[in-house]
């Protein structure tokens, strides 16, 4: 994963000694090393550079940002597929 993408976690749990995650990239789930972010949450919304949560986002903020990259077809450069839209709050 090249670009810094927003994902909702949806699990989280401990691998080989290191916080770890299942994070929804917009319908791709992928695991997400969460070592960085120790205070985030099942639900909260992290930015994920390279396999690494880097920073907590706010919810509307990472669901915009999901349907720009969709409708600039970045999801399919980075996952091989094209995700789901995603609805946003107005």
């Amino acid at each position: 994963m090249c670009l810094a993408i927003p994902g909702q976690v949806k699990e989280i749990f401990e691998q080989n000694g290191l916080r770890m995650g299942r994070v929804d990239f917009g319908g791709i789930t992928k695991e997400v090393c969460l070592a960085y972010l120790p205070e985030i949450a099942i639900g909260d919304y992290t930015i994920v550079h390279v396999g690494f949560a880097i920073s907590k986002i706010d919810e509307e903020s990472a669901l915009e940002t999901l349907n720009t990259f969709r409708e600039m077809g970045l999801f399919e450069e980075e996952f091989g597929v094209e995700p789901a839209p995603v609805e946003t709050r107005h």
